[in-house]
């Protein structure tokens, strides 16, 4: 079976530097595979390339079965859904009409986009008659996120990438919402390529682990099989587990 994406032999360097080196890495569709590695390992690089915001030096990206190359990148980035963190919301645009800035795009009809838009708020923990009018100032930093989250999926996307997307909220918070990402997943077949430094993340949320180190891949693993690795880079991340204070 055709993987979701794949990354051949990809290098990628800027201003002399080398970000990824031969990197070789197969999503399976309907998975969700977590890219864990510390700041600098070419975790958030690799993502940029499956919506063409970067390309190769060398190698290719594939989405579907065809390189990032020859796709047209706006028709692409309309079939992926992404989330960054701080969410990225237009600060002038409603809730409900940063949720329906895609399917605007695509030019749904203004009932599907409406039922849409009250349909994923409802998922995501807000409530479209208390939301959908509010603006991001009136909004805490997890509800910005969940909008965020809501905008990804909003023209349903078979392919979704998450840059950190909870990585600058308070720890309940950033519970709560990776609780309710994993409930989301189990009514949904999408493809998730999910960016982060936070190995317990990694662990609750992915169906397989890639672990990146200085632009390489070191390993790609479950996270059980994970909690049982013995490379130098593996047992860095899973020491962060064993040097929690005893309450």
């Amino acid at each position: 079976m055709e993987p979701a994406i794949a990354f051949r032999d990809v290098s990628y360097g800027i201003r002399g530097k080398e970000v990824l080196r031969h990197f070789d890495l197969e999503v399976a569709a309907g998975e969700t595979l977590v890219l864990l590695g510390r700041s600098g390992s070419g975790k958030t690089t690799a993502l940029k390339m499956v919506n063409a915001l970067l390309t190769p030096i060398s190698g290719d990206v594939y989405v579907e079965g065809k390189p990032t190359r020859e796709w047209d990148p706006i028709l692409l980035r309309r079939r992926i859904g992404y989330v960054i963190q701080e969410a990225g919301l237009f600060p002038h645009y409603t809730v409900a009409r940063n949720v329906a800035v895609v399917p605007q795009l695509l030019g749904w009809e203004r009932d599907r986009i409406d039922a849409r838009v009250d349909d994923l708020l409802s998922r995501v923990g807000l409530p479209p008659e208390e939301f959908r009018s509010r603006y991001p100032r009136e909004l805490s930093g997890g509800q910005r996120q969940r909008v965020g989250v809501a905008r990804a999926l909003a023209a349903e996307p078979s392919l979704l990438l998450m840059d950190e997307p909870f990585g600058a909220l308070d720890p309940v918070t950033r519970r709560d919402l990776q609780l309710e990402f994993l409930a989301l997943r189990s009514t949904w077949t999408k493809t998730s390529l999910f960016v982060t430094h936070d190995v317990r993340e990694a662990l609750a949320l992915a169906t397989r682990i890639a672990l990146l180190h200085g632009g390489r891949l070191e390993i790609v693993a479950t996270p059980r099989e994970f909690l049982a690795e013995k490379s130098g880079e593996a047992r860095i991340f899973l020491a962060a587990l064993e040097d929690l204070p005893e309450a």
